[in-house]
């Protein structure tokens, strides 16, 4: 985990993690769910609505977000949303293809 992920997630409410793990992660327990808040972010960064994505990216900001991209394992965005994320985090420019997303690999 990078440095700048672990200070600001320490830092933030844990009042608001709770509460989008509650929503976003509803098959787990909100304390289990927000034991895991790279999880959380990528579940909200993928189906949030828009007033919880902004409260998500006012909470931890652009770095955390990045981040969370970066480090994300296979399955947790849809395509259209893994595009969104790159252009809108400035890891991709408008003209670039977005990389393609984390991929589960079945050995033969």
């Amino acid at each position: 985990m990078s440095t700048c992920y672990t200070i600001l997630v320490a830092q933030l409410d844990q009042e608001t993690l709770r509460s989008l793990a509650r929503r976003y992660l509803w098959w787990r327990s909100p304390a289990e769910a927000a034991s895991t808040p790279r999880r959380v972010f990528a579940q909200v960064m993928d189906i949030g609505d828009y007033e919880d994505v902004q409260r998500l990216a006012h909470a931890v900001g652009d770095d955390v977000l990045r981040d969370v991209l970066t480090h994300a394992e296979a399955g947790q965005f849809r395509p259209r949303s893994w595009a969104y994320w790159h252009y809108r985090l400035g890891l991709c420019r408008p003209q670039d293809p977005v990389p393609p997303p984390p991929a589960r690999h079945i050995p033969h």
